[in-house]
């Protein structure tokens, strides 16, 4: 089974809300937030889940990339 590939308006979809999984893109990965409290209802510190957030998560990011590790991977993001 190949991986599937979420492009801008495919990782939209997964915001969090209306019983949809919230998915965030980093560097070209697609992670799926849903189980982490701290994203519950699709948004977390002003973020918003189905977004691609590289340069949140490497300028804003208290904890930065190291949190990713934990995460289930679902895809690959490309624009």
């Amino acid at each position: 089974m190949s991986e599937k590939v979420f492009d801008h308006t495919e990782l939209a979809k997964f915001d969090g809300q209306n019983g949809q999984p919230a998915y965030v893109a980093v560097d070209g990965v697609v992670y799926d937030v849903s189980g982490v409290e701290a994203w519950a209802g699709g948004k977390h510190h002003g973020n918003l889940a189905g977004q691609e957030l590289t340069s949140v998560i490497d300028g804003q990011s208290p904890h930065g990339r190291k949190v990713l590790k934990k995460l289930p991977v679902v895809g690959q993001y490309q624009e």
